[in-house]
């Protein structure tokens, strides 16, 4: 059956789209939800409860290390101190006040071999392809996605995974990635704080996914999910820590232990590449259109948490059309954009 949506609030925001399409959002301590908005040159950083308040201007603005590149998954930190930035040929933490803290200079990459550069840090290479980095949730570390090595020969082309001290930018651990040639990653933190996900795109060849430990000096994961190449990483539950996959093309919505055990799946219909725990019950999830499968597809649901049969689809105020896909908060409410105003909508259930 339907399920009505009470809008909470609603904020001009430009540019919000990629709220709602990328990874940018970073659940902090006290439950705040940071929302990280690259607008030209700078890294906005909004918080929510505020901007939905009425407050426009951005909490914070932290200055964009390489003017010309537009890629990569940036993080800031849990107190607000500084931020960390994946580059095209190093990750840069830079402090509140615009001053660089640390750089840890990597290969760079753009995947055409023997390119060569011009000693210009803010250079941008021609390549499309990007990593990406997450600060700790203590803010002690920062996890990043770089390329370890890039010669004059295709094979030579190495990504990696590092751990790095977030004060001093000192490398703690590694692990070579000798399967991924990305297009692009993003991270997502464990609720238990020990565990780190990596979620690696590679286009037409699929997808990696990785959940990290740092134990000493050494990084250790469980991959178990790549044999098929083909999951995408969305959510994790902030409680039983299942976390959420849909497979490439849409075909299932799975949810999984940390080793990848399925715990559950949902193949009724064509799922959308968005999804996530609306709250510790339930998930939302949009489906595409695939009459073949399901006459009433597509549509945005709601699912159970564990076992993720259908409760219901969403029912939106006469007139509301929601331009692309749908942003679960994890506190029973859920973030929509509307492209013509550029206004994002903060929902939630009606009678809750």
């Amino acid at each position: 059956m339907d399920v009505d949506a009470r809008l909470l609030g609603s904020a001009a925001l430009p540019g919000a789209r990629e709220l709602l399409h990328g990874r940018p959002f970073e659940v902090r301590e006290g439950g705040g939800h940071r929302a990280l908005l690259l607008h030209g040159a700078e890294l906005e950083v909004h918080e929510l409860a505020a901007l939905f308040a009425g407050e426009r201007a951005p909490e914070l603005v932290f200055p964009l290390p390489w003017p010309g590149w537009g890629l990569g998954g940036h993080s800031v930190d849990p107190a607000r101190t500084f931020a960390a930035f994946s580059g095209q040929r190093s990750v840069r933490a830079v402090n509140a006040d615009g001053t660089t803290r640390w750089v840890y200079a990597h290969a760079c990459w753009d995947q055409h071999v023997g390119h060569p550069h011009t000693g210009d840090e803010r250079q941008v290479c021609p390549g499309i392809e990007s990593g990406s980095c997450r600060v700790s949730d203590d803010g002690r570390l920062v996890w990043a996605h770089v390329v370890l090595e890039a010669g004059d020969d295709p094979g030579d082309y190495l990504e990696g995974w590092v751990v790095l001290d977030a004060e001093d930018g000192r490398e703690l651990a590694r692990l070579p990635l000798p399967d991924s040639v990305a297009s692009g990653s993003w991270q997502l933190a464990h609720p238990d704080g020990a565990h780190m996900g990596l979620c690696v795109g590679m286009g037409q060849d699929g997808v990696l996914v990785y959940w990290g430990r740092r134990d000493g000096r050494e990084l250790t994961v469980h991959d178990e999910l790549n044999d098929g190449l083909d999951r995408i990483l969305f959510d994790v539950h902030p409680a039983h820590a299942g976390f959420l996959t849909v497979e490439h093309n849409g075909n299932d919505l799975q949810l999984h232990a940390l080793d990848g055990t399925v715990l559950a799946e949902n193949d009724e219909m064509w799922w959308d590449h968005s999804c996530g725990f609306l709250d510790g019950d339930t998930v939302l999830a949009d489906s595409q259109d695939d009459d073949a499968r399901d006459p009433e597809t597509p549509g945005t649901w709601l699912l159970d948490a564990r076992t993720l049969e259908r409760h219901g689809r969403v029912r939106y105020p006469a007139g509301v059309a929601p331009d692309g896909p749908v942003r679960s908060l994890g506190d029973g409410t859920w973030l929509t954009y509307d492209g013509k105003s550029e206004t994002v909508s903060r929902w939630t259930r009606a009678g809750s």
